[in-house]
């Protein structure tokens, strides 16, 4: 999957296919105008003024306390993008991709998501002084408590698109009865795990300020004592020694470094019963040879930037997990995220 200039009619398909179109200005005008025109449509409203019924512009922009000229403006925007379409009487309506996507109350929203990306539109704005000096930010040092809130209800709404194919890809060992979920935050996963499997209990491992701003997203899920946090940063928390059957490691390796990933890794080895299963999923990078893509090479320089590691390969998180002790399965590719999968490991018996 990639980004890039996508020919509307036959004229620019071949203008594309002989690289007439200014190429660069899309990547980089267009996208950046893209970007903005569908977080401030989620930020204002938009989306949820329309969710009933069709509107005009006018009567779009009264529901979301904005401008009608702007507002007609965005929404041409979002008509051509595809997350609206409009009627011969100058109504708009949502399509079936705003629905799923972008709408607060779908079981696929990616709203609180899209939001996280004002914080993000710093971050990112800060890629010059990374590749000039080769520091990365501190993202979770500098976060302010508003910051943290948004980050754990984006993340949250990020692992609800992907929830379903992770429950039903995730090697849950038969009969297993605790779960450790190492860097989860908002614990969907392990709600998620411990509701298909009626007898898994979880403990979520996260840093405090994370669990601070996690514990109403969990507590909202009703698993009571099922699925509980405990504060502690993962790099110098202790796991026990052969205590679950089922560790998952989700999101969290791209933010440390291969002795730091290492070291987690082998930790959670010995935390494993024998017969359990160490899930690592991630965004993952190609790899020595491979050919990235334009996702994953993006999602690289993304967590290089904003922490000190960036993503590994299947191989790399292989090799750990026999270095560790554990048997490696053959990867997992997630077909609902591209770019993204798991890397499990069985304990022997």
């Amino acid at each position: 999957m990639r980004i890039g200039p996508i020919g509307e009619n036959l004229l620019e398909r071949v203008a594309v296919l002989l690289r007439l179109g200014p190429r660069p200005l899309l990547e980089t005008h267009g996208t950046l105008l893209l970007a903005q025109a569908l977080m401030v449509a989620t930020k204002t409203g938009v989306f949820e003024a329309l969710a009933d019924s069709a509107l005009t512009p006018g009567q779009t922009a009264s529901l979301c306390g904005t401008d009608e000229r702007a507002t007609a403006r965005l929404l041409r925007v979002l008509e051509a993008t595809g997350y609206v379409r409009a009627a011969t009487g100058g109504e708009y309506s949502l399509t079936a991709d705003a629905r799923r996507w972008l709408l607060k109350d779908s079981s696929h929203s990616l709203h609180d998501n899209v939001l996280f990306r004002f914080v993000e539109w710093d971050w990112i704005g800060r890629l010059e002084g990374f590749v000039r000096s080769g520091r990365p930010l501190d993202i979770h040092a500098e976060m302010t408590g508003h910051q943290w809130e948004l980050y754990q209800r984006g993340m949250r709404s990020l692992a609800g698109a992907l929830a379903r194919e992770v429950v039903l890809r995730t090697p849950v060992p038969r009969g297993a009865r605790t779960m450790l979920d190492i860097g989860g935050s908002h614990g969907f996963f392990a709600v998620a795990l411990c509701r298909c499997h009626r007898g898994l209990r979880a403990q979520i491992l996260d840093l405090p300020e994370a669990v601070t701003r996690a514990a109403p997203i969990l507590a909202r899920e009703g698993l009571g004592d099922r699925v509980v946090h405990r504060a502690g940063d993962a790099r110098m928390a202790e796991f026990g020694i052969e205590t679950f059957d089922l560790i998952l490691i989700s999101n969290l390796i791209h933010h440390l470094d291969q002795a730091e990933s290492r070291d987690v890794i082998w930790r959670a080895a010995g935390a494993l019963r024998r017969g359990g299963v160490l899930v690592i999923q991630e965004f993952f990078a190609p790899s020595a040879t491979g050919y990235a893509g334009q996702a994953a090479a993006l999602a690289d320089l993304y967590f290089a930037l904003t922490s000190e590691s960036g993503t590994q390969s299947f191989e790399d998180l292989a090799a750990w997990q026999k270095e560790a002790g554990l048997a490696p399965r053959k990867p997992i590719r997630f077909l609902s995220f591209p770019g993204a999968g798991q890397q499990n490991a069985v304990k022997p018996r």
